[in-house]
C-alpha cells in the first residue's frame, strides 16, 4: 500500500525538475527541499523527494548542511532510501545513521543486496555496526558477517553473496524453472554459473544463451569453460583491472578451496574504478576524499600534516640558497630570477609525474616498458628546456642588461627541465618498485628534487661565471 501523501494538481505545478537534463540532481530541487526544511513543511519535503532516483537522493543528503540534512532524515524517517546509504561519503553517511533507529535501519538493510548493506555497514564505528548487524534476520546476518571479515577493499568485501549457480547435470528447461520458482535470487544478474558438486566452478553462461536454448540441451554444451574468477582476498584495484582488461560484465569470486562464495558485477567495479582515480588524484595533491563534506577541524589537521613535511622540503631548499648568500648579495638580478627556475622544473616534473603515477595505477606502465617511457620523457624535458631556455635568457638579457645572467638562467632551465623529466618518472616508479604507493611520496620528493637542483644549477653557474 502506498502512503505517500497525494499531490494535487496546483502542487504538482511548482514542483522542480530532479534534474534539468534528465541526469543528475538539479540545483532547483536542492533549492526548494531547503526552502521546505527552513519553513519546517514535511509534507513538501516528501513529495518533493518521493520520485528521486537513489543516487540523486545521495547527491541531495550531501549538498545539505549539516543540520539540514539531520532534519531531512528526521521528516523522512521510514521512507527515506535505505539504497542511498550506499552511495554517501563516509562523514555523511555517520551523520545520518545516527538519526535511524537501528531496528529500523536493519529490516531496510535487509531488503538490499549484500554488497550494498555492506557498504553501508563497515563505515560505521564498531558499536554501531553491532547494533544494526543484531537487528538483521539471522541468515541475512551471517552472510554479511562473513563479508565483513574480509581484508578492506578486498574482492570478498565488494562481492554479492546471492549469486546465481546451478549444477552441470540440469537442463536448459531446469534451470528457467528453478529461475522462476527461486525467491533469493538477486534483482539483477548477467551470467549462470555451472558448479560441480563441491560447488567448484566449471563453466559459465549468459543469460541470453540460456533463454535463446531449446529446454532438453543440457548446460554443459552451452557453458564457457574459458572464465575469468577472482580470488576472494585480490585487491579491489585488481578486480577492476580484471574487469576492464576482459570487458567483464560480471566474475565469480572464490574462496581458497575454489568454491563460488559471491559475484562481483560491472557496476560495483565502475565505482571501484572511480573511486581509485579519485583516491589517487587526492593523494597527489595531499587532501582526502572526505574534504568537502567533512568539518573544518578534521580538514584542517588532514592537511595540515601534509603542509608540514612540505615545510621540510621547502626549508632544504632555502638551505641551498643560503649557501650562495654572498652570490646574490653581489648580484641582485639573481634573487629576482632563481623562482623561475625552480617553478618551471616543478611544472615539468608534475606533469610528467601525473602521467606516470596514472599509468601506473592502470598497469599502462610496467618493467616491459618502463624503460622507453623514462627515455621519451628525458627527450620531452630536453626539448623543452631548450626550448624556455632561450625565452628566459632572452627575457633575462634584455630586463638587466646582462647577457652573462640569460646565458646561466638558460643553462639552469636546461639542467633543471631535464632532471625534471627524469625525476619525475624514476621518482614513482622507485617507489612502486619498494611497495609504496607512488601517489601519497612522489609529489613531496619530485619537489624537494626540482628545488634544489634548480637553485643549485642556478646560483652555482652564477657563483662560478660571474664572480
Amino acid at each position: 500500500m502506498d502512503d505517500r501523501p497525494p499531490i494535487d494538481e496546483d502542487q504538482e505545478a511548482w514542483l522542480p525538475e530532479v534534474s534539468g537534463d534528465g541526469y543528475g540532481l538539479s540545483v532547483d530541487l536542492v533549492f526548494a527541499v531547503q526552502d521546505a526544511l527552513e519553513r519546517d513543511d514535511s509534507e513538501t519535503v516528501r513529495v518533493l523527494v518521493e520520485d528521486v532516483h537513489s543516487a540523486d537522493l545521495a547527491d541531495l543528503l550531501e549538498s545539505l548542511g549539516r543540520e539540514e540534512r539531520l532534519a531531512f532524515v528526521r521528516i523522512m524517517g521510514n521512507r527515506l532510501d535505505t539504497e542511498a546509504l550506499s552511495y554517501l561519503d563516509d562523514s555523511v553517511l555517520a551523520d545520518v545513521i545516527v538519526e535511524l533507529e537501528p531496528k529500523k535501519l536493519a529490516k531496510s538493510l535487509s531488503e538490499l543486496a549484500s554488497d550494498d548493506a555492506v557498504e553501508v555497514l563497515e563505515e560505521l564505528d564498531e558499536e554501531v555496526r553491532h547494533r544494526i548487524i543484531s537487528a538483521l534476520p539471522q541468515a541475512y546476518r551471517t552472510l554479511i558477517e562473513e563479508s565483513l571479515t574480509f581484508p578492506e577493499d578486498s574482492a570478498g568485501r565488494l562481492m554479492q553473496r546471492e549469486v546465481v549457480v546451478v549444477p552441470a547435470s540440469w537442463t536448459v528447461g531446469e534451470t528457467i524453472d528453478y529461475m522462476r520458482a527461486a525467491e533469493q535470487l538477486p534483482d539483477d544478474f548477467y551470467d549462470l554459473y555451472i558448479v560441480d558438486p563441491k560447488h567448484r566452478p566449471l563453466g559459465w553462461a549468459p543469460l541470453s544463451r540460456v533463454l535463446r536454448t531449446r529446454r532438453p540441451v543440457k548446460l554443459t554444451e552451452i557453458m564457457e569453460e574459458d572464465m575469468k574468477t577472482i580470488p576472494v582476498d585480490m585487491d579491489q584495484e585488481e578486480v577492476a583491472y580484471v574487469f576492464r582488461q576482459y570487458g567483464l560484465f560480471s566474475a565469480p569470486v572464490l574462496d581458497d578451496a575454489g568454491r563460488i562464495v559471491g559475484v562481483i558485477t560491472v557496476d560495483d567495479v565502475v565505482h571501484i574504478i572511480d573511486e581509485e582515480a579519485e583516491e589517487d588524484l587526492m593523494k597527489l595533491g595531499g587532501v582526502s576524499e572526505i574534504d568537502i563534506f567533512s568539518d573544518f577541524k578534521n580538514t584542517t589537521r588532514a592537511r595540515g600534516s601534509w603542509l608540514l613535511v612540505n615545510l621540510f622540503t621547502a626549508v632544504v631548499a632555502s638551505m641551498v640558497i643560503g649557501l650562495f648568500e654572498a652570490t646574490i648579495e653581489q648580484v641582485v638580478a639573481l634573487a629576482v630570477l632563481m623562482p623561475i627556475v625552480a617553478s618551471m622544473g616543478g611544472n615539468a616534473g608534475t606533469q610528467t609525474l601525473t602521467v606516470a603515477v596514472r599509468a601506473i595505477a592502470m598497469k599502462d606502465l610496467t618493467a616491459a616498458n618502463a624503460k622507453r617511457f623514462v627515455g621519451k620523457e628525458v627527450l620531452v624535458g630536453l626539448f623543452n628546456g631548450l626550448v624556455f631556455a632561450v625565452l628566459t635568457g632572452a627575457v633575462a638579457w634584455l630586463w638587466f642588461g646582462a647577457p652573462a645572467i640569460g646565458a646561466i638562467i638558460a643553462a639552469a632551465m636546461v639542467i633543471n627541465m631535464l632532471v625534471a623529466g627524469l625525476s619525475g618518472t624514476l621518482i614513482p616508479l622507485g617507489l612502486e618498485r619498494i611497495g609504496v604507493d607512488p601517489a601519497v611520496a612522489s609529489s613531496v620528493f619530485l619537489t624537494t628534487v626540482t628545488d634544489v637542483v634548480g637553485f643549485f644549477a642556478f646560483l652555482g653557474l652564477a657563483a662560478l661565471f660571474l664572480l
